[in-house]
């Protein structure tokens, strides 16, 4: 059978079941396995479906994930996010718009400690979106912006998303990490230009709050030392030469647990808990790795990986041509799949294309999460939106769309800006030895 064929006929099968509500790890196994069966035999298939899980659990590198997402658990359970938004609101919350901007503060400094995207939205929903309802916000604007804040977990180191790039491409993490600071503070700063944009032009949509006394403002960065200690415990051990990026993880999520315990912020309840939703988030992410794997090998026998790479490498419109082309299918492709899969399944294509063109690919990292990050918060998938739908029923889907429409627009022009110059990405990374 025409290998070519068969290629398509494992796009069309996977897409196909991803319509009817498979889950994505589950349709690309499938599609995998089947494309495999069809090219070789059904004894190669099975083994490819015995042996790839196998070795997806058991590879130590990708230890960090479950790791890190734990550590993110026990930090939404301890409370630490209500203590970020606290900070931000006794400080910011008298202004036009000043819980969104402590919104958007909490997003970011919470996205330090948690690492996903949907994780963090679904916490600042419970914590924040109850607050700016009863200021009066709009509902589409501030449900927008906690699913855009939201994205900002997977830019800001520790990221899962950044770990699983530099895992495929052989990418030194920690560089990736420092990589992704300075866009991460873009994205904070760019949101927050957002906010004061729309609390000019609509001022009765973002009302101000009330005032808090110079003692509650400075009793409420008291609240933040365990925040502060996680962040610079893990990041400056990495960056300090003490453990490597799998043994930060195992010892961030052990240290989120003991300030938890001895602050008595974590009992029996909340760590039971915190656990449950560990395994349910590490176990979805494994999933679609498992699945990506086998739909892998069988693109990998197809041929079709090494073909895609020389039509990109070859196309006659030059580097930032064919740049702009896979930011575009990035974009299309954000709009129907999770951010995961799409990691998973276009880097080991897109990836050889963009080192031929002389790309850095620490940069290219970066641009990649960052355009993957849109389909968090685009139609008709939008994870983050649906997550914070799941949660305040009462907003119906459209509205929370339209809400992210203007942190879609600055992303966007954040996203020209870093392809622009990219020194804004590699600056940190340069200054590690």
């Amino acid at each position: 059978m025409d290998r070519d064929l068969v290629a398509l006929l494992g796009f069309v099968l996977m897409f196909g079941l991803m319509a009817l509500r498979v889950p994505i790890g589950i349709a690309m196994g499938i599609a995998g396995v089947g494309g495999f069966y069809l090219l070789t035999s059904l004894t190669p298939a099975l083994n490819l479906l015995a042996n790839v899980p196998l070795s997806v659990v058991t590879d130590y590198n990708l230890s960090v994930i479950p790791m890190f997402v734990l550590m993110g658990a026990f930090a939404t359970h301890s409370g630490m996010s209500r203590e970020l938004f606290a900070a931000g609101r006794a400080w910011l919350g008298h202004r036009r718009g000043g819980l969104a901007l402590a919104t958007i503060a909490a997003c970011g400094g919470f996205a330090a400690i948690n690492g996903s995207s949907v994780a963090t939205a679904a916490t600042m929903t419970q914590v924040a979106l109850p607050e700016m309802r009863r200021a009066g916000y709009a509902s589409g604007f501030s449900t927008g912006l906690i699913a855009a804040g939201g994205t900002l977990g997977i830019m800001i180191p520790p990221s899962v998303i950044l770990v699983l790039y530099g895992i495929m491409t052989e990418t030194d993490i920690t560089r990736l990490f420092a990589a992704g600071v300075i866009p991460g503070i873009m994205a904070v700063t760019f949101y927050a230009l957002v906010v004061a944009l729309q609390a000019r032009l609509t001022p009765e949509a973002l009302p101000r709050g009330e005032r808090a006394s110079w003692v509650e403002r400075w009793a409420s960065l008291r609240e933040l030392w365990a925040v502060l200690l996680l962040f610079a415990f893990v990041l400056g051990g990495i960056y300090g030469g003490l453990f490597t990026v799998q043994e930060a993880a195992g010892i961030g999520a052990t240290g989120t647990l003991l300030i938890g315990m001895l602050r008595g912020r974590l009992r029996w309840p909340q760590i039971r808990l915190a656990l449950i939703d560990a395994l349910r988030v590490s176990s979805a992410i494994m999933l679609i790795v498992v699945g990506a794997f086998l739909f892998g090998y069988f693109l990998t026998i197809t041929q079709f990986t090494q073909k895609s790479v020389e039509w990109l490498v070859n196309l006659p419109i030059g580097a930032y041509g064919v740049l702009a082309l896979v930011m575009f299918g990035y974009l299309v492709l954000g709009a129907v799949m999770d951010e995961l899969a799409m990691i998973l399944l276009t880097v080991p294509i897109v990836f050889p294309a963009m080192m031929q063109l002389g790309f850095d690919p620490i940069w290219f990292g970066i641009i990649v999460v960052m355009a993957v990050t849109f389909g968090m918060i685009c139609p008709p998938v939008g994870m983050n939106v649906f997550v914070i739908n799941s949660i305040a029923r009462d907003v119906p889907l459209g509205t929370i769309y339209r809400g992210t429409l203007p942190f879609i627009g600055i992303d966007l022009l954040r996203l020209v800006i870093l392809c622009a110059f990219p020194a804004l990405t590699l600056w940190l990374p340069g200054m590690i030895d």
